[in-house]
């Protein structure tokens, strides 16, 4: 696991954390993030900062268009004749 640079300073246990969340929440966004426990470690970081390191979303047609595969020669052409019945249409093919 990568270790940012700004590591928080403290390491609250969970149960300080339950009775001083106020406190946590003010540090988090005067000081920066602030480490809530050791063995499953989860962090408080104020809103500003996550959106600041947060990537923007791309709209899922723009990612399909630029992640299409390229050069790979797929033959789109198709032919739309078709020999199964067509319903509806008294069992007639078109």
């Amino acid at each position: 696991m990568k270790t940012p640079e700004n590591k928080p300073k403290r390491i609250w246990t969970v149960s300080e954390a339950k009775s001083r969340l106020s406190e946590i929440m003010r540090l988090a966004e005067q000081e920066g993030p602030q480490q809530i426990g050791v063995r499953r470690p989860f962090v408080v970081v104020s809103v500003d900062q996550w959106y600041s390191m947060a990537k923007p979303r791309q709209s899922a047609g723009k990612w399909l268009v630029e992640n299409m595969p390229a050069g790979i020669g797929l033959d789109t052409q198709f032919d739309r004749k078709s020999n199964r019945d067509i319903p509806f249409h008294g069992g007639k093919k078109e």
